[in-house]
């Protein structure tokens, strides 16, 4: 037989542990070349850029 719980795991003890599962907005910082939001630590998807360079090509539409 395998591991079976001694005791039921009562209301706020499983709350508790679950009060760190819920879902964040993701955080946006500024572009510093074109000021649009982007995530933190990525090439912008407006402009191109990562750390005032350039790494992806975007076509102008």
């Amino acid at each position: 037989m395998g591991a079976v719980p001694k005791r039921r795991i009562s209301n706020g003890r499983r709350k508790r542990r679950r009060a760190h599962s819920a879902l964040r907005p993701p955080q946006l910082v500024l572009c510093p070349q074109c000021k649009q939001p982007m995530l933190p630590h990525r090439a912008c998807p407006n402009c191109g850029t990562y750390q005032g360079r350039e790494v992806i090509k975007i076509e102008e539409k």
